[in-house]
């Protein structure tokens, strides 16, 4: 059973790891999509050559990050391995009933790891504490390029690819109205085609492009979990009246 719980303890560890390195990378410029996948595959040892790799290579504050994910990575591997032995020795001479239970609560302890890292409300909750946490005991941001964009509070310069059927997909700017919810399109990269930069109001946005966008990073994630149709309307209606109440209390300020 000690195994067991040390196994499980060692599996929370990593991936309260890798949701804390995500962020991290977040705050320099990735998207949250390539965020995660690289955090990932930084702290399980998977070497991916791609054209994210090269970015982070050469981006000193992403490549600290990625360094300590690694180290991090080969201990904890090591960590896992000795759980494993330490709990198939611990259960040689044990009961059935006893091997019955130990199996259960490997389960049980599996099926609440999957659920709480599925969970959406949890990942909005834990990374509000997460980005909290990074700003306060870290300087990331002061070390990299955002000291020049002088961004704080939560806001942050990113990349959101567009999905089909995505509440963005299929609409020009014009028609979203992003600015009216405090977030900025600074430049499209599509799929195919050349990088527009400081798009006009008649540029649409289509499946595939990739989106440079500045704003509050928790209002970025919940626009790029917004989807077509018209609770996607409903939720930009919502946006777009937090944004002006926000501003409106700047101002009596």
């Amino acid at each position: 059973m000690v195994g067991v719980l040390s196994l499980l303890v060692a599996l929370t560890l990593s991936l309260l790891i890798t949701r804390v390195a995500s962020m991290a990378l977040m705050f320099t410029g990735l998207s949250r999509e390539s965020a995660r996948f690289q955090a990932r595959s930084a702290l399980t040892g998977c070497g991916f050559t791609t054209q994210e790799s090269e970015g982070i290579v050469n981006h000193p504050v992403r490549r600290r990050i990625i360094m300590l994910l690694m180290l991090l990575g080969n201990i904890g591997v090591a960590t896992v391995a000795a759980t494993i032995m330490v709990s198939f020795m611990s259960t040689t001479g044990a009961t059935t009933h006893q091997r019955i239970v130990t199996l259960l609560f490997l389960v049980l302890g599996l099926a609440v790891l999957f659920v709480v890292s599925s969970s959406r409300m949890i990942e909005r909750r834990l990374n509000r504490v997460i980005a909290w946490s990074l700003k306060r005991f870290t300087r990331l941001e002061v070390r990299d390029y955002v000291s020049l964009l002088e961004l704080s509070q939560g806001y942050s310069v990113t990349e959101m690819q567009v999905e089909p059927g995505d509440w963005l997909a299929d609409k020009s700017l014009a028609e979203l109205r992003l600015s009216d919810e405090g977030i900025l399109i600074l430049g499209i990269r599509p799929k195919q085609g050349d990088y527009f930069g400081t798009p006009r109001g008649n540029q649409e946005i289509r499946a595939g492009d990739t989106l440079i966008i500045y704003g509050n990073l928790e209002d970025i994630a919940r626009l790029d979990q917004r989807r077509t149709g018209i609770k996607g309307d409903r939720e930009h209606d919502r946006a777009v009246e937090k944004s002006v109440l926000a501003k409106s209390q700047q101002v009596d300020r």
